[in-house]
């Protein structure tokens, strides 16, 4: 109790006039008095809502311990299945490829067999042109 609640005790009460005598009542007891049971109430509240506050605490801390292994496992069972996956994923570019390789060298096949038909073809007269280119020289020299 501090002084000032000590001395408010002693101030005259009533109306000016006749002393009274008497201390006047504590007001400041009366009213911790009426407040005690209301606050222990609160005090009780307040000491559950930290129980509660610090269970759903605990409670996320599990929560996220186990999702951060659960995405652990989830990272290393990908990483694992990655290679398997990555060659999935290219099979069908990979078959692609080579179909499209196969048709390169087939057309190049063809174009090959037609370049060697047309030399075939034209193989024997330019033989009779270059004896002929060969000849000339000779037969211009003393020949008939």
């Amino acid at each position: 109790m501090s002084l000032r609640d000590f001395l408010e005790r002693f101030r005259p009460t009533g109306t000016p006039g006749a002393a009274v005598t008497g201390v006047p009542p504590d007001r400041a007891a009366e009213r911790a008095a009426e407040l005690a049971p209301a606050l222990d109430r609160l005090t009780a509240v307040q000491q559950e809502a930290a129980r509660i506050r610090a269970a759903g605490q605990e409670a996320a801390e599990t929560i996220r311990r186990d999702a951060g292994q659960e995405a652990e496992g989830i990272v290393a069972a990908a990483r694992e299945q990655a290679p398997q996956v990555r060659s999935q994923a290219a099979e069908p570019v990979v078959r692609d490829a080579l179909r499209e390789t196969e048709a390169v060298r087939l057309a190049g096949d063809q174009a090959a067999d037609v370049v060697r038909e047309r030399a075939r073809a034209g193989l024997p007269s330019l033989v009779d042109d270059a004896v002929a280119q060969a000849l000339r020289p000779a037969a211009g020299r003393g020949a008939p």
